[in-house]
């Protein structure tokens, strides 16, 4: 079982969503973060005054999945969160030892 991590722009998460949907993934964690990475933030003009955005609003997806998923889990986050810009985001895997779903006290993948 792995747990797949996205940081992705914000107006990308519905399309996000339905991907994932459409590989069959049944539960998702969305997360309001900021951040920077190559972009280093930008400045703005706010009632005449310019500041600096350092950290940029972005999305933080969490999908707990079956190994069996994974890649099609990937593609699907990759494609639809793409807009060939700076600034998309990144993917994270991460492995997972143990998954109980609380309600029933299964565990392993049945409880995804």
């Amino acid at each position: 079982m792995k747990m797949v991590c996205a940081i992705i722009k914000p107006f990308k998460l519905d399309d996000v969503r339905e991907a994932l949907s459409g590989v069959g993934v049944q539960g998702v964690t969305v997360t309001e973060v900021k951040g920077f990475g190559r972009q280093k933030g930008h400045t703005e003009l706010y009632r005449g005054a310019e500041y600096v955005v350092d950290f940029l609003p972005k999305v933080k997806i969490e999908v707990a999945v079956d190994d069996a998923q994974l890649d099609a889990v990937l593609d699907a986050i990759g494609t639809a969160a793409n807009t060939s810009k700076i600034g998309d985001g990144k993917i994270f895997v991460y492995e997972l030892g143990q998954v109980i779903r609380i309600r029933t006290g299964e565990t392993g993948a049945e409880a995804l």
